[in-house]
């Protein structure tokens, strides 16, 4: 499995996204093609997050587990995996231990 380390020609908002009073940072990132990511940590947490566009979300460090919406059944991820989130649905993520980083996907 390879992590992506370095996203080269992109415009990075440097006004930071902060949500669930701080348990979760990102950055937005736009590639010339109009392609649009996010990089960001979750601490800590149980949170649940709303979706509009169909998200991969890859695990840069750390680990969490997810649940999506609809199913009863929690899976662990780690650096180096990622999990597909449908469009206009939502998941339950929960962060125990060290910062989960990421790098969302959208579209």
């Amino acid at each position: 499995m390879s992590v992506t380390e370095k996203i080269d020609g992109v415009a990075v908002s440097t006004k930071a996204n902060v949500y669930f009073d701080g348990k979760c940072v990102s950055h937005g990132i736009r590639f010339a093609d109009g392609t649009q990511k996010s990089v960001g940590v979750i601490l800590p947490a149980l949170l649940t997050f709303n979706t509009g566009a169909p998200e991969i979300m890859e695990g840069v460090a750390g680990s969490c587990r997810v649940r999506l919406k609809g199913e009863n059944e929690w899976k662990n991820y780690a650096a180096g995996e990622s999990f597909n989130v449908p469009g206009n649905s939502s998941f339950d993520i929960e962060v125990a231990g060290e910062p989960y980083h990421y790098i969302c996907h959208f579209g």
